[in-house]
């Protein structure tokens, strides 16, 4: 792209396949994708996504108005977000594992709510560190600060929601269809436990985490 521009496209493609790789790794995000379509379909599982997207808006806005450098510098407030965020992936798991299987037979509907449903996809990137490190200290690092910053930062979010729809979208409609095709409440259950499993695996993972990003 041209010096016009508001950042050159060798930087944004290296933000992108950085993005993307961060997105498809497992990890909270994407348990609770595969959790909410596994057990209320793609339909209804979607909201969680949007619930994800709705928290990391909430983190960009928390590191733009330099909140973000504060828990990063502060090891006490760190510590409070992180601690956060170990509880409730650990609390998700124990829901999870201990939830009976959602069945959606034709033209019936899970019984939580879309709101219920984007509330957990909030919750769990709102508590999840690791977005405020992203931000606040992985993203800068593809900014010129030669050229105007605001546009670059516009730029490189949106390539973050819109990488993290896509992907969660993905997880979600992949583990609708497991739904769709397995109809045994039995099988269903196990899924849960390897799912609860992993949140709480997950939420182990977390307390190793450090200010510093990775």
């Amino acid at each position: 792209m041209g010096d016009d521009f508001a950042m050159d496209t060798t930087v944004w493609l290296a933000y992108l396949v950085t993005t993307i790789v961060l997105s498809v790794t497992p990890g909270p995000g994407v348990f609770s994708s595969v959790s909410s379509g596994i057990n209320y379909g793609f339909r209804r599982g979607v909201w969680n996504g949007v619930g994800m997207q709705a928290a990391n808006l909430v983190l960009a806005v928390v590191v733009s108005i330099g909140l973000g450098a504060l828990l990063l510098a502060s090891e006490a407030a760190f510590g409070v977000v992180k601690w956060v965020g170990v509880a409730y992936l650990v609390y998700l798991g124990v829901a999870t594992w201990r939830s009976a299987p959602q069945r959606l037979e034709a033209g019936g509907a899970a019984a939580r709510t879309p709101r219920g449903i984007f509330v957990r996809g909030f919750l769990v990137n709102l508590t999840n560190p690791k977005g405020i490190i992203f931000f606040a200290a992985v993203l800068p690092q593809f900014i010129d600060v030669a050229r105007p910053q605001l546009p670059q930062y516009a730029i490189l979010t949106a390539t973050t929601f819109a990488v993290d729809v896509v992907v969660m979208a993905a997880y979600t409609a992949a583990a609708a269809r497991v739904l769709s095709v397995m109809r045994d409440a039995a099988k269903l259950r196990w899924v849960n436990r390897g799912l609860g499993g992993a949140f709480v695996a997950a939420g182990v993972a977390l307390t190793f985490l450090n200010r510093r990003p990775a």
